[in-house]
C-alpha cells in the first residue's frame, strides 16, 4: 500500500472542533485511538485523541479543549461504526475523563484474536497486511508534553488512519471461517457500560494483603508507607513506582527501619534517601504504632464450583487448541464464572446467562451441558 498522507488536522479549537464534527456526522464510520500518560503522571489522562473519517485524520488536544461533549453524539450513535484496535482501554479512558457511552463499535485486535493470530499488535498487523511500519518507541512517550514532535505526530496518526483497511480485511477474513458472529457480539458487550474501580489514596496496600510473608503488623506499616508514597506522588504528579517502587517499600515494611542509614541496605537511592527519608521513617513509626490493618477476606468458593470451574477450563482450553484460539474466545471470562457460580439445568438458563452471546450458546451450548452432568442435555 503506497500513498501520499495529508498532513493531519490538529484540533485545539471549538471552531476546529466543529468543523471536525461536520465531517464526522456524515460518516458511516470513524477509526478512533486515544493516548494517556500513565507512565509519567500520578493520575492519568487522556492527552491526544486520534479520530480518522475518509477524508482527514484529526488530531484533538484535550488539554486546550477542555470541553469535547459535542463528540458524544458520534461514539453514542449506532449508525456509526467506531473502529478501534484494542478497544478496551481507550474505551475505559474516554468514559472515565468524559463520560462518553459507546454503540457500533469494531475491534481490530479481538478480531485478529478470534481469527487466531498469534501476534495481534498493530504495528505487526500493518506490516503483515499493508507493509507498514510504525514506530514502537512513541508507545511511552509522555504524551502531555507540548508540543508533539513531527515523530509523535505521526506515528499517532497512523494509530487510525489504516484502520478502516484493516477492519475490511478481518471482517472478510471473520466471515470466511464463520467466526464473525462472536466477534460482533464481544463488539457489542465491549460497548456496555462497565464501572471502573478507582483508586483511593492509602489503600493501594491492599494488593499485598493476601502475601503469606507479610505479618499484620507488616501490613499495617506497609499502609502507612502507601498513604504517605500516594500523597507524595500527588504533590508530584508522577505514578507511585516513580517515587519508590512496590518491593522496596515491602522490604521497608519487613525490617521497619529505624533510621535513614538503614534505608540503604533495604534498596532506597542515596537520592530517595535524601528527598523523602524522612517521610519514610516518619511512616514506618505510625505504621509500628497504628491498629492492625484487617486482611481483606477473599471469597473462598466451595468445591463443587471449583471443580465445576476447572472442567470448563480444560474444555474451552482444548476447543481453542482445535479452532487456533486463545481459550477466553470460545468461553469468556464473565460466562466462565458465572457458569461454574450457578450452573444451569437446561439450555433456556445457560442462554439467559450467555444473552449477550447467543452465537455461542449455539455452538457450545449442548457440549457445556454435557459437561456439567445436565441430563437430556440435548
Amino acid at each position: 500500500m503506497s500513498e501520499t498522507l495529508l498532513p493531519p488536522v490538529w484540533v485545539n479549537t471549538n471552531p476546529l472542533l466543529q468543523q471536525m464534527i461536520d465531517d464526522l456526522v456524515t460518516q458511516n464510520r470513524v477509526a478512533v485511538d486515544t493516548e494517556s500518560n500513565s507512565l509519567h503522571a500520578f493520575r492519568e489522562q487522556v492527552c491526544l485523541a486520534q479520530i480518522s473519517s475518509t477524508n482527514a485524520d484529526y488530531l484533538i488536544d484535550p488539554l486546550v479543549l477542555k470541553d469535547l461533549s459535542a463528540l458524544a453524539p458520534i461514539f453514542s450513535n449506532p449508525k456509526i461504526e467506531k473502529i478501534f484496535h484494542a478497544a478496551e482501554y481507550d474505551l475505559v479512558c474516554l468514559r472515565r475523563d468524559f463520560g462518553f457511552s459507546f454503540a457500533n463499535l469494531f475491534d481490530t485486535m479481538h478480531a485478529a484474536r478470534v481469527l487466531g493470530y498469534p501476534a495481534v499488535g498493530l504495528d505487526r498487523l500493518l506490516n503483515d497486511k499493508f507493509k507498514i511500519q510504525t514506530d514502537k518507541r512513541h508507545q511511552k512517550a509522555n504524551w502531555a508534553a507540548r508540543p508533539l514532535t513531527k515523530e509523535q505526530i505521526h506515528y499517532a496518526r497512523l494509530d487510525t488512519h489504516y484502520l478502516f483497511d484493516l477492519r475490511d480485511v478481518l471482517e472478510k477474513e471473520l466471515r470466511e471461517k464463520g467466526r464473525l458472529e462472536f466477534a460482533q457480539e464481544d463488539f457489542t458487550r465491549a460497548c456496555l457500560f462497565d464501572e471502573q474501580k478507582h483508586k483511593i489514596n492509602g489503600e493501594s496496600w491492599e494488593r499485598f494483603s493476601s502475601r503469606k510473608d507479610l505479618s499484620l503488623r507488616d501490613l499495617t506499616i506497609l499502609a502507612q508507607l502507601c498513604k504517605w508514597r500516594d500523597i507524595e506522588a500527588e504533590k508530584l504528579n508522577r505514578p507511585v513506582y516513580k517515587v519508590i517502587m512496590d518491593d522496596t517499600l515491602v522490604m521497608v515494611s519487613k525490617n521497619s527501619p529505624q533510621h535513614k542509614v538503614d534505608l540503604s541496605a533495604l534498596g532506597l537511592s542515596e537520592k530517595q534517601i535524601h528527598l523523602w527519608g524522612d517521610g519514610v521513617l516518619s511512616a514506618v513509626r505510625q505504621g509500628v504504632s497504628a491498629p492492625l490493618v484487617t486482611r481483606k477476606q477473599v471469597e473462598t468458593k466451595n468445591d463443587a464450583f471449583l471443580r465445576r470451574l476447572e472442567k470448563l477450563k480444560v474444555w474451552r482450553k482444548k476447543v481453542g487448541l482445535e479452532m487456533g484460539v486463545e481459550s477466553d474466545v470460545i468461553l469468556p471470562k464473565p460466562y466462565l464464572s458465572a457458569i461454574a457460580e450457578n450452573p444451569p439445568n437446561d439450555i433456556n438458563e445457560l442462554a439467559f446467562i450467555m444473552k449477550e452471546t447467543p452465537s455461542r450458546v449455539d455452538k457450545y451450548g449442548v457440549q457445556i451441558l454435557k459437561l456439567l452432568g445436565v441430563k437430556n442435555a440435548n
